[in-house]
């Protein structure tokens, strides 16, 4: 049995939306786990399950052997990092690392010496008497961080931490906290809408949709063999092109669903290629620069495709000029439906 088992559950909004449909998850003690999906999708209402401040219709959850489906929030032994801080305004950051300490009656030395190893894994030593207001964006979900792993929950759970903080700070607080996942072994549950995010932190993925799991495994796993339209539309940035254009274009017999390529499979050249099973000619229609890669979007007769190249400082394409494009028929992925 795995360290988290939940098992057929369901969730049903009073306005009648159901919010989960048989969810089934299976997660492995240590184990790095996001639940990734559009808003609306589930991901924040099975998280907050977990952690027993939503209740479920149906089903079951349980944790390291136990069945908590029905245990208060307070019993669960679990930490929730929320997309607020929620930091105590009117303690200082020892004494917001501190609290739940506190609340276990933990003797004062063994409380200074947990709320010291805390400040040291996130790199916030000499901050104690510091106040929230003191603090920036960043340093306070530092914080917020730290009072929930002090208290050596059995799962930490953290709802888009990094909704509110800007891009290049987020990018060093997920390094951050996958370095301090990695150091404590601690399983961890983490949500978010954005798949960079995603695949940058993840052990696995499960891609949620419409209150459903959509596909699950690890971050290469999706980005290079999403099972369906749905998941190929939402990692990766693929190309999805229906299949009569396809057929049209003499690519394929097959007519049905739809195919999908991704825009770092497809070449580019400003001259027709000798060889190659799939080649069109386009015109190059909009050029964005994507640091050390550049996105050409190409029109070709009804057909229009994203295609990533890396900048190399040499020869690049601009708005109007004809190229080839050139793919490879095992980089493109049929679906039926």
């Amino acid at each position: 049995m795995s360290y988290i088992e939940i098992q057929g559950v369901n969730k049903t909004f009073e306005d009648g939306r159901q919010i989960l449909k048989g969810i089934n998850l299976s997660i492995e003690k240590g184990e790095f786990i996001t639940l990734l999906g559009a808003s609306g999708c589930g991901k924040t209402t099975l998280l907050r399950s977990i952690a027993g401040l939503v209740g479920i219709d149906s089903g079951s959850i349980r944790i390291d052997g136990e069945d908590i489906t029905h245990v208060s929030p307070r019993q669960r032994n679990l930490a929730m990092v929320f997309q607020q801080y929620s930091l105590f305004p009117s303690m200082n950051v020892y004494d917001n690392i501190a609290y739940g300490l506190r609340i276990q009656k933990m003797p004062r030395n063994e409380i200074d010496q947990k709320v010291k190893e805390a400040l040291a894994l996130i790199e916030m030593e000499g901050s104690e008497e510091k106040y929230p207001s003191q603090l920036s964006g960043g340093e306070q979900q530092r914080v917020s961080l730290a009072r929930g792993i002090v208290t050596n929950p059995k799962v930490l759970l953290l709802d888009e931490p990094f909704s509110a903080i800007d891009a290049k700070l987020r990018k060093a607080l997920q390094i951050r906290i996958k370095n301090i996942h990695t150091s404590l072994g601690i399983t961890t549950i983490f949500v978010t809408h954005d798949q960079e995010e995603a695949m940058r932190m993840s052990d696995r993925i499960y891609l949620m949709n419409a209150g459903r799991v959509e596909q699950s495994g690890s971050p290469m796993e999706l980005y290079l063999s999403p099972k369906t339209h749905y998941a190929a539309s939402f990692i990766g940035h693929y190309n999805i092109i229906p299949g009569e254009l396809w057929a049209l274009l003499g690519f394929t017999q097959d007519p049905s669903g739809s195919y999908a390529v991704r825009p770092e499979s497809i070449c580019l050249s400003d001259t027709p290629p000798s060889q190659g099973q799939f080649t069109l000619e386009g015109v190059v229609k909009q050029v964005i620069y994507q640091g050390n890669v550049i996105r050409y979007t190409v029109t070709a007769g009804q057909l229009q495709l994203d295609v990533d190249q890396l900048y190399e400082g040499q020869h690049q394409f601009y708005r109007g000029d004809t190229v080839y494009l050139m793919l490879d028929n095992k980089d493109v992925i049929h679906y039926e439906a």
